[in-house]
């Protein structure tokens, strides 16, 4: 029998799906699944790229990477990202192998995420947070909306983070400052929250809820809990809502098939996925 052998690196992950939904499609594979969480919130000492040489070193399959460590992943599978995903800024996934390959299963999660909701338009769309998601996010947008005549503004506490994404992303995208957040908030069309903000560890939100009226739709990226201050807010305001859960399927199932090389048949899986939604 088959192993997959991996883990998962990154801040507060004690409520992850992830190797539930990695055990669901092994089962359906035929496979065993060796799974290890590494929250660098309990390491002190914590070092990305020798923790991910160890486990290169001791026969994983690879890793998955989440907040706030996507930006190291993409550095360190340099040349060896996947070419559709090499344009990208972050990494979410590692294979191991003679050589590394990095994938960016979130920026390919999102674009399915996306089509599965099915918008009329995407329109001018003001992101929350410019870092690991946002730089799948953003770059993902901007291919939906090749053909509209729409803008991605990007509103980040590190300013310069923000403008780097908005340069990476291209025409289609800018950084916006504090002082013009509010403002743009209220006259865009689609929002997202590609922050921490709403997870438990990580209260609050990154948009102001009292100006959530008149846009067309919201996406947070936060999938625990799944009903976010800010999703229950763009709710009640009308807005057509896609969820963290919604990328984190595609996600996952992406993911299992970066580690394995079979594909999946998302019309038997996508329904034991949805076992696992948060409340």
């Amino acid at each position: 029998m088959s192993i997959l052998r991996a883990g998962l690196i990154g801040e507060n992950i004690s409520r992850t799906r992830l190797p539930a939904a990695l055990e669901i499609m092994c089962a359906e594979a035929g496979w065993t699944l060796d799974f290890t969480l590494i929250d660098t919130k309990q390491i002190n000492d914590f070092d990305f790229i020798r923790t991910v040489k160890e486990a290169h070193a001791n026969g994983w399959t690879g890793v998955t990477v989440t907040h706030p460590y996507k930006t190291n992943a993409r550095a360190y599978a340099g040349d060896g990202m996947n070419a559709a995903v090499a344009h990208l800024g972050a990494s979410n996934t590692l294979v191991f192998g003679n050589n590394i390959a990095g994938y960016n299963t979130d920026y390919t999660g999102f674009l399915a995420a996306m089509r599965d909701a099915d918008l009329p338009r995407i329109g001018t769309v003001v992101i929350a947070g410019a870092g690991g998601v946002a730089k799948a996010i953003a770059p993902a947008l901007a291919t939906l909306m090749e053909k509209e005549d729409a803008e991605i503004l990007i509103h980040d506490t590190n300013a310069a983070r923000a403008a780097d994404l908005a340069k990476t992303t291209g025409p289609k995208a800018k950084a916006i400052g504090f002082d013009t957040f509010a403002k743009r908030t209220t006259k865009a069309h689609g929002l997202v929250n590609a922050t921490p903000l709403g997870m438990a560890e990580y209260p609050g939100s990154a948009f102001d809820l009292a100006l959530l009226s008149g846009q067309g739709w919201a996406f947070d990226a936060v999938y625990t809990p799944i009903h976010t201050p800010f999703l229950i807010a763009a709710r009640h305001a009308g807005l057509q809502c896609i969820t963290g859960f919604d990328l984190f399927r595609a996600m996952a199932i992406r993911s299992f098939e970066a580690y394995t090389g079979l594909e999946v048949d998302r019309n038997t899986v996508l329904p034991k996925l949805d076992r696992l939604k948060p409340d």
